[in-house]
C-alpha cells in the first residue's frame, strides 16, 4: 500500500468549517507536554479556514489547545489555500499569531520558490519571526539515479548553508521522491549522506509507517539529525489515520527516541476532527 501523503490523506477538509464551531478546549488548561514542548499543528489541514480567516482560524487553534503553529508559505503554496496571507506583512503575521498566543517558528516552503528567490523567502520568514524553514520534498524525478539524487542533495546544501548564513535551519520533509529507492537503496536514507549535517536537518513523517518507515528506528540511526516531526496516528489493524492515542503506534518509543533525533518541535497534522481529539493525549503523556 502506497504511503498516505499531506495531500492524500488531508484531501478531504469537508468537516473542518463544522469541526470549527466545537472547538472549546482553553489554551490556559495545559499541562506539562511531551520533550517539555507546545503542542504544535501544522496549518495545511485547515488551509480552507485560513483561506476565509487566517485570525479567526489561528485563534480557534489556539482555543483547541494548539500552542505551536506551522505555517505553509502564501508563495510556495498560494494553489492550496494560502495565497490570502500575502495580504498581511511577516510582521503583522507575527502579531496575529502572537496575539493568539500561539509561537511560529517553522513553515513550509515549496522547492520551487527557494529556487527562484530563497533570499525573499528567507526575508520573509525572519519577519514572520522564523528560525526553521521546511521544503515538503526536493521534487527529483519518481525513479531516480544516483546522479538524480546527487545533484538534487547538492543543490539543498547550498541551500542550506545560504539559509545557515542568515541564521536559519532548512529542513527537508519525506514525501515522494524521498520514499523513492535508488540503486536498490531508500533515497531518503542515501540522503542522510549526502546532506550536510551543518546546514540541513530532516521533519519525520510519521504516517511514513505505511511504508515501513518507522520514526523511533530513524530517530535512533541518525541522532541529532531531525529538527521536527509531523504527527498521525496510525492503526495498523485498519492502516489508517486516527487521532494520536487512538492508535497502535507506541508513543512513549517515538517521543524518547526523538530526543536522540534532535526534535526540536512536532506538528500533528491530520483533518481538523482529529487533531482536536490529538490534544488530550498528547497533553497527558509523558516520556
Amino acid at each position: 500500500m502506497s504511503v498516505i501523503s499531506r495531500r492524500e490523506f488531508l484531501k478531504d477538509a469537508a468537516t473542518c468549517a463544522a469541526a470549527a464551531g466545537v472547538l472549546s478546549t482553553s489554551a490556559l488548561e495545559l499541562r506539562a507536554n511531551p520533550l517539555g514542548m507546545p503542542i504544535g499543528c501544522q496549518t495545511w489541514p485547515v488551509r480552507n479556514m485560513i483561506e476565509k480567516d487566517f485570525p479567526a482560524t489561528i485563534k480557534q487553534l489556539a482555543d483547541a489547545g494548539f500552542q505551536s503553529i506551522e505555517l505553509c508559505s502564501p508563495v510556495g503554496y498560494a494553489d492550496s489555500g494560502f495565497a490570502g496571507l500575502a495580504k498581511y506583512s511577516g510582521t503583522q503575521l507575527r502579531k496575529i499569531l502572537g496575539d493568539a498566543g500561539v509561537t511560529c517558528v517553522s513553515s513550509h516552503f515549496g522547492i520551487d520558490e527557494l529556487r527562484k528567490n530563497q533570499e525573499d523567502r528567507i526575508a520573509w520568514a525572519k519577519d514572520v519571526g522564523l528560525t526553521q524553514m521546511l521544503v515538503p520534498s526536493l521534487d527529483g524525478p519518481e525513479k531516480p539515479t544516483m546522479d538524480d539524487v546527487k545533484r538534487a542533495a547538492d543543490e539543498y546544501n547550498k541551500m542550506g548553508e545560504k539559509a545557515a548564513k542568515a541564521g536559519i535551519q532548512q529542513g527537508l520533509h519525506n514525501e515522494n521522491f524521498e520514499l523513492s529507492t535508488v540503486d536498490g537503496k531508500r533515497t531518503y536514507d542515501v540522503l542522510f549522506d549526502l546532506l550536510d549535517p551543518k546546514f540541513v536537518k530532516f521533519q519525520f513523517q510519521v504516517s511514513t509507517i505505511s511504508r515501513g518507515y518507522d520514526a523511533a528506528e530513524y530517530f535512533t540511526k541518525y541522532p541529532g539529525r531531525f529538527v521536527s516531526m509531523h504527527v498521525q496516528g496510525w492503526s495498523a489493524s485498519t492502516r489508517k489515520i486516527t487521532p494520536v492515542g487512538q492508535d497502535t503506534l507506541d508513543w512513549k518509543k517515538i517521543f524518547t527516541a526523538a530526543k536522540t533525533g534532535g526534535i526540536k518541535n512536532y506538528f500533528v497534522e491530520m483533518n481538523l476532527e482529529m487533531m482536536k481529539a490529538s490534544v488530550p493525549y498528547l497533553r497527558d503523556l509523558q516520556v
